[in-house]
């Protein structure tokens, strides 16, 4: 029996995997020109968009590059000591911090070293071991997956733009929810991450997830195509829908079709994702969300400000708020309707 070439597990590139090209070599190219015009690059999107894949992939392209040094962090402990603990753990750069006489062991890290200058707080060290780095032209580039305003976040972004301006060879990409993003870049002392781009990851082409499951499942095109329609071309449905076919009709040699799995799809989308993503919204975004649902996904938008009894600017707000998160797609005019594969009848069932 061969492996399932999808994979439901979040964060793990997959056999079958739809990269995202374009904005993939964007971050590469400018982190790796000889003038970087940004340092920073966020990627957002909805749950299940394919944010922690991609910076997984981008993590691993740099680590393989012989100037960069890679640092996978949590924003829920010290960002700072993780820094400096990560790269005196790094067998291949540690002796250039004892030969310049660093001395971490206030911090827990690494031994004294006598005839050392004293470091007192960790910015300073930070500091000193990128000094070193840049002697040697290594370029550093953390890597925060799913960020948040928190204390430690903030301590750091603080602290890096001290170091950009002190022209130390430091990058970030930090992916997040729409509303952790909005949150942190709206911080007083944090307006560059305002500035920083944003890279949105929207829905994969129906093209592409098209001819991944005629391929990979040995299906006709037609079949392929209705599979790809299902996903709306959201990431996580793909991986789901795929995984499913695999495992139900090829796996078990059945005489399933795909309208046999769809309920399976279906508990699987509800308690992997949307689930989550239903109680991150507020009661109003719930309810305009229900009253959408319950026009089978796509609604007027004047049908809705009446059901809801909403002024315009009021329904402009959470009309640009859901965008923003992904749930929702504007492109028709006058039009609102369900970015999420099947999340109309997964919350009708919710409601009733």
């Amino acid at each position: 029996m061969s492996e399932n070439p999808f994979s439901l597990s979040f964060g793990i590139e997959p056999i079958q995997y739809i990269a995202r090209y374009s904005q993939t070599n964007e971050i590469i190219d400018t982190f790796t020109s000889e003038h970087p015009s940004n340092y920073v690059y966020v990627i957002s999107g909805i749950r299940g968009s394919g944010k922690t894949v991609m910076l997984s992939n981008l993590s691993d392209t740099f680590d393989k590059m012989n100037d960069w040094i890679v640092l996978n962090l949590t924003p829920d402990m010290d960002i700072l000591n993780s820094i400096a603990a990560k790269l005196y753990s790094r067998k291949e750069i540690k002796k250039l911090f004892i030969d310049a006489r660093i001395d971490l062991s206030a911090f827990g890290i690494g031994v004294s070293i006598s005839d050392s200058d004293k470091i007192f707080d960790i910015e300073t060290a930070l500091e000193k071991m990128l000094i070193e780095l840049k002697k040697k032209n290594k370029k550093v580039l953390i890597a925060i997956d799913e960020i948040v305003n928190n204390e430690y976040v903030r301590i750091f972004s603080g602290v890096f733009q001290i170091m950009l301006r002190s022209k130390l060879p430091i990058f970030l990409i930090a992916t997040g929810l729409y509303e952790n993003i909005y949150n942190l870049q709206n911080e007083k002392t944090l307006t560059f991450l305002y500035r920083s781009p944003k890279i949105i990851l929207e829905a994969l082409s129906l093209n592409s997830i098209s001819r991944s499951y005629e391929q990979a499942l040995n299906i006709k095109k037609d079949e392929a195509t209705r599979m790809a329609r299902l996903t709306k071309g959201y990431a996580f449905a793909y991986q789901a829908l795929g995984y499913l076919y695999w495992k139900e009709i090829i796996d078990k040699k059945s005489k399933h079709a795909i309208d046999d799995i769809l309920p399976e799809y279906d508990d699987i989308l509800e308690s992997y994702v949307y689930e989550k993503i239903w109680f991150e919204l507020s009661p109003k975004e719930q309810e305009i969300i229900a009253v959408i649902s319950n026009t089978n996904g796509e609604i007027k938008v004047s049908d809705l400000r009446a059901a809801l009894e909403l002024s315009s600017g009021n329904m402009s707000v959470y009309r640009d708020r859901l965008k923003k998160k992904g749930i929702i797609d504007t492109s028709k005019f006058g039009y609102i309707s369900l970015n999420l594969p099947r999340f109309d009848e997964i919350i009708k069932v919710w409601i009733d």
